[in-house]
């Protein structure tokens, strides 16, 4: 049993083989769902239906003339009627009106009579009788799944959890993106979908940005073009709402084999339990598994001072007493988690350090020997290929402003080219930005500069944005953004002129440029990788 009566499936049931029933028109919408069963022989009943209705009638209410006829027709198909079903037993008509017929195909309204009277109080009780009992099914299905996303919740699972949980139960591929349209977690693969995520962008940028809000749920919106739904959207997204907020989307990926509406309304539970998550994530902050990695945790919620935090790291072999202290953040290597790898290098140089995995990063609060002995521990991580961020020189009491500033730089450090160890006095007006990115408000931004240049690099095989990045660090200097692009000023100026057209923006102005900066460099903070496969 589907969680849907159909025309067709309820024309099935017992009453209806009672007598000769008999399809006039409207056969190609006999798949239309039927929400309830109204009776009636007056001429206005549209007045009194809500939609999805099968109609009962002896068409004492449908008229003498063709006139009439078709005016009642063509207002059940104005109301949404599922289907008309006439009696053409002699109450009214011994055979279906001609008009009546015409309206209905013209109109695409299921048109059907039957042969004999029936009892229309029966029919309503068998038809309602299967409503109730599909209904109490879909509620059952509802809590089993509203139960398997708590169930996760209570189990302290990630949004990665609820992502694999989404694709087990639809049995479809998912994936989690930001209000960026950068991909998050990823579920249920298979090859099809692998090919879709390959050109992740392309997809949620080029095609489904343009047809969001043409489609709902997989349902057309009334009054959009057909023309607009000649392409399918191969997905069905669900808005992921944090404080009142969007951050994000969740996908199910379909291929054009529409979901059902068990599948969307599974996809709206996964969504709330990627919110709750989310949140929970923000609170509490990474999970600990290990003393040192609870204790900087502990630290980084306020939950204790930094005075604290050093006598409690004395109780784990680490005395960080009587000295002047730094934050190292750094982003995890390809050969080694960055927890291991700072805990190493800290261990042979002989500092205390105590290490931990906070999640986004990892993070060490090392003790130093003396102020300049900061430069040395920024000296063995570059050697060592270690990608971070190191704070100013503090001490305990200034302890969670270092946290902060060694992860702002930390961020910066993470999407640089080559991997580097950047302090925290190098950033400038990079700082700003580090802060923004925490929120939405970076995202906004950069979306809103830059949105219509990455919609069309989405599409392209030669992207612009690298030239715009290279002409903005030039100092807007064509000669000199020419030769470090190693193309001729006549290929610049026709690209640089091609993005003034995508951007709407007069590239040679100082504040053009210097909005666009911003933008660019706020593209490449929210560029982190951060995708999760399951």
């Amino acid at each position: 049993m589907t969680d849907v009566l159909t025309v067709r499936a309820a024309l099935q049931l017992e009453v209806f083989t009672r007598t000769e029933v008999r399809v006039y028109a409207g056969e190609r919408n006999l798949d239309r769902p039927v929400r309830w069963v109204h009776t009636g022989e007056i001429p206005d009943i549209h007045r009194f239906l809500t939609g999805q209705e099968m109609l009962l009638t002896a068409g004492l209410g449908m008229g003498d003339t063709a006139l009439q006829q078709r005016a009642f027709v063509r207002r059940l198909a104005d109301a949404h009627a599922a289907v008309l079903v006439v009696e053409l037993a002699g109450r009214m008509f011994d055979i279906m009106p001609r008009a009546a017929v015409e309206e209905a195909e013209a109109v695409g309204l299921p048109l059907v009579g039957l042969a004999d009277e029936i009892p229309f109080v029966e029919t309503s009780a068998q038809v309602h009788e299967v409503l109730v009992g599909m209904r109490v099914k879909q509620l059952i299905a509802e809590e089993a799944t509203s139960q398997a996303f708590m169930d996760l919740l209570l189990a302290d699972e990630d949004y990665v959890g609820v992502v694999r949980e989404l694709a087990r139960k639809t049995g479809r591929p998912v994936v989690l993106e930001d209000v960026a349209h950068q991909m998050l977690a990823y579920g249920g693969a298979t090859p099809e979908a692998d090919r879709l995520v390959d050109e992740w962008s392309a997809h949620s940028r080029a095609i489904h940005e343009r047809h969001h809000s043409l489609v709902t749920h997989g349902r057309e919106v009334p009054n959009a073009p057909a023309a607009s739904f000649r392409e399918v959207v191969p997905c069905a997204r669900q808005p992921v709402i944090l404080r009142g907020e969007s951050w994000g989307w969740l996908h199910l990926l379909h291929g054009g084999a529409q979901p059902s509406p068990a599948e969307l309304r599974t996809l709206e539970r996964a969504a709330a339990a990627v919110a709750i998550t989310l949140v929970s994530e923000r609170e509490s902050g990474a999970r600990a598994s290990q003393r040192q990695t609870a204790l900087l945790n502990r630290l980084l919620l306020g939950d204790i001072t930094g005075e604290k935090f050093v006598s409690l790291g004395l109780a784990l072999g680490q005395d960080l007493r009587g000295r002047d202290l730094i934050v190292v953040t750094a982003c995890s290597g390809d050969d080694e988690p960055a927890q291991h790898a700072l805990a190493r290098l800290l261990w042979e140089t002989g500092r205390p350090a105590i290490v931990g995995d906070t999640g986004d990063f990892d993070m060490a609060v090392v003790g130093l020997s003396g102020p300049s002995d900061a430069a040395d521990v920024r000296t063995v991580l570059a050697e060592h290929g270690l990608r971070g961020g190191i704070s100013r020189v503090v001490e305990p009491a200034a302890l969670p402003l270092a946290l902060r500033q060694s992860r702002s730089a930390a961020s910066v450090a993470a999407v640089a080219t080559t991997a580097e160890v950047r302090h925290f006095d190098d950033l400038g007006a990079l700082r700003l930005l580090v802060a923004l990115s925490e929120g939405p408000e970076l995202r906004r931004y950069v979306e809103d500069e830059l949105g219509p240049l990455l919609e069309h690099d989405a599409l392209v095989k030669n992207p612009l944005l690298p030239t715009l990045r290279t002409f903005l660090d030039c100092g807007g200097n064509k000669a000199r953004a020419a030769d470090a692009l190693f193309v001729q000023r006549r290929t610049l100026y026709h690209r640089l002129e091609r993005l003034s057209e995508i951007l709407g923006l007069d590239l040679t102005r100082v504040d053009n440029q210097q909005r666009l900066q911003l933008a660019v460099r706020g593209h490449d903070l929210l560029r982190r990788p951060t995708l999760r496969r399951t």
